[in-house]
């Protein structure tokens, strides 16, 4: 579906350059929850339904990111929770792994390291999770447009795009001024 594919690369590049935004950074998130549970619908991808479901809860995390904002320290803890396992699910998806049951202890793991990083380092945090939610957006946006796109050449643009997205959002273009 490229409509799908498009919508979802466009919001992978609008998190690599202004993921900062807490309501877009929650979009985001939830379009990769949205991919995350689609990985495990064989075919869903390929109907309404795939659409439905991420931009769905693309929305619903971005209204609810943009309304909890006086929670913004329990908003950025659940966020980098929840994107810290959804990155794990889309990752391993993305290098064609299924281990079963594997797979969530990781999203686990990476649940509670998204959640450590968020609640420790709450501005670099947002940063580097949006850098690496837009990134993995984009190449899966990619992915759906161009099947055979798959191992090195997809993870080395995943990784170029979201090294592009750090330096940009974290200010290092910025002569001498890195954010904080």
């Amino acid at each position: 579906m490229v409509v799908f594919a498009l919508i979802v690369i466009v919001l992978g590049l609008m998190l690599l350059g202004f993921g900062k935004r807490m309501w877009l950074f929650g979009a985001g998130v939830g379009a990769v929850v949205g991919l995350a549970l689609l990985s495990l619908l064989p075919g869903a991808q390929d109907n309404w339904f795939g659409l439905i479901l991420t931009v769905g809860l693309a929305i619903l995390f971005a209204v609810g990111s943009g309304i909890a904002k006086g929670l913004i320290s329990l908003i950025t803890l659940a966020l980098g929770a929840l994107a810290g396992g959804a990155i794990v699910l889309v990752v391993l998806d993305m290098l064609g792994l299924d281990w079963g049951l594997v797979d969530w202890l990781l999203a686990l793991i990476g649940a509670v390291i998204g959640a450590g990083l968020a609640s420790k380092f709450k501005d670099w945090a947002i940063i580097l999770l949006a850098a690496i939610v837009g990134a993995l957006l984009c190449t899966r946006g990619l992915q759906m447009l161009i099947p055979s796109l798959d191992g090195f050449i997809l993870s080395l643009i995943t990784v170029v795009l979201f090294g592009v997205s750090l330096v940009y959002q974290g200010g290092f273009l910025k002569k001498g001024k890195a954010a904080s």
